[in-house]
């Protein structure tokens, strides 16, 4: 269907790239030289990644900051600082990236999945207290897209029933849940800077927090189990070798510098282009808006699609067209964790057999996926995207 539908409608919609990723220019090669010439390539020595965790740390609001490789570990990481082992359940929602529950399983806790808000596509907290028992520790809230979830409900149950809270910000540098940027507003924040990222390395991760104890903790446990003022060889606690070379805090120094500008582009195009989806292109429905996010990193615009309004065509159908369009990379997204084979081998007999999560499972159907280096563009490239959308459904209907 989508190349006969091209070849209806003669040349693609679009015939150029959307914007490349990553960015970079000159600032970022002249970082990487001076790293390069100073023979200070490991932190230990070095003074880039130290001071980005304090640069990245401050315009999160956090005081503290630890780099570690990737943003899995930075989840890792946080969660056995805060002491979560063997024995433990961290509630956190389906529909993530699968180092959510895998970093969870991976410090011998088992997570509990709650399902999503249909409008938001993060976990919804009038199911939390339902699935909270005495073996609970932690909730791990998503903010998806770089949506902040609903952080003064999960902070306020997660007060109630003493549990920590640790923010999966993997996708939410800069976002803001009223007024305050996500990562410190719970215990901890872990992010991500893998390639795919609004800011990247290519690689790396960080951990923030406000609690001095617990950001030592990690320290320690990320360099391999030392502490600040002891000997090379005095290991006080296990640990690993999680720190992140120069090269990257370079990289990511020159990133943030950039970022508040690429967030005001992002969001002036994702204002635009949903504003005329919604007006335009019944059947694609943008997320639900919430005046209390106050910024948002916009990593990615998920849409509902509804077959319907397109002829019937599944979903799949439509993503081939659109990418027979020209309009590329669109996506089809997650798959619900708890439908996963990986995390239900890796649960074994923990798993909850049938468990049913309706929201998750629903988005894991109907949504569609537009990534973040296609919002740095213009208004022309978001009319593209309309363009192509509008042209499916007409040869569809």
């Amino acid at each position: 269907m989508a190349d006969r539908l091209a070849i209806d409608g003669g040349k693609p919609i679009r015939q150029q790239p959307f914007h490349p990723w990553p960015v970079f220019d000159q600032s970022e090669e002249k970082a990487l030289l001076e790293v390069l010439h100073s023979g200070n390539w490991g932190m230990l020595n070095g003074t880039r990644v130290t001071e980005f965790e304090a640069q990245f740390a401050n315009f999160q609001g956090a005081k503290f900051g630890i780099c570690v490789p990737n943003g899995t570990l930075a989840l890792q990481l946080a969660l056995i600082a805060l002491g979560i082992g063997p024995g433990d359940e961290v509630i956190t929602t389906p529909y993530t990236f699968i180092a959510t529950a895998s970093s969870i399983i991976q410090t011998g806790a088992c997570p509990v999945f709650v399902d999503i808000e249909p409008g938001s596509h993060n976990i919804d907290p009038d199911l939390i207290e339902d699935a909270i028992t005495p073996r609970t520790r932690a909730i791990v809230p998503v903010h998806l897209s770089g949506r902040p979830a609903n952080m003064d409900a999960i902070l306020a149950i997660a007060q109630k029933h003493s549990l920590f809270v640790l923010e999966d910000a993997c996708q939410a540098w800069g976002s803001e849940w009223r007024g305050k940027r996500v990562g410190a507003l719970g215990n901890a924040g872990a992010f991500s800077f893998q390639a795919s990222k609004n800011i990247t390395a290519g690689e790396g991760g960080i951990v923030i927090t406000n609690d001095e104890d617990l950001a030592e903790r990690c320290w320690s446990i990320h360099n391999v189990g030392r502490i600040r003022d002891g000997a090379w060889y005095q290991h006080e606690v296990l640990g690993w070798n999680l720190r992140l070379p120069e090269w990257e805090g370079a990289i990511l120094q020159v990133q943030l510098a950039r970022l508040p500008v690429h967030m005001q582009q992002r969001e002036e195009n994702v204002s635009y282009l949903t504003r005329r989806i919604q007006a335009e292109i019944p059947g694609l429905i943008p997320p639900a808006e919430d005046l209390r996010i106050t910024a948002h990193s916009h990593h990615l615009l998920i849409l509902k699609y509804q077959p319907a309004a397109f002829g019937g065509h599944r979903r799949d159908d439509f993503v081939h067209a659109m990418e027979a369009e020209g309009i590329t990379p669109i996506s089809t997204g997650y798959i619900p964790l708890h439908q996963s084979p990986a995390i239900q081998r890796a649960l074994g007999n923990k798993f909850i057999t049938g468990q049913s999560l309706p929201a998750a499972e629903q988005a894991g159907r109907e949504s569609l996926w537009l990534n973040q280096n296609i919002f740095l563009g213009t208004h022309e490239d978001m009319d593209s995207i309309l363009e192509a959308a509008q042209k499916i459904q007409k040869a569809w209907r």
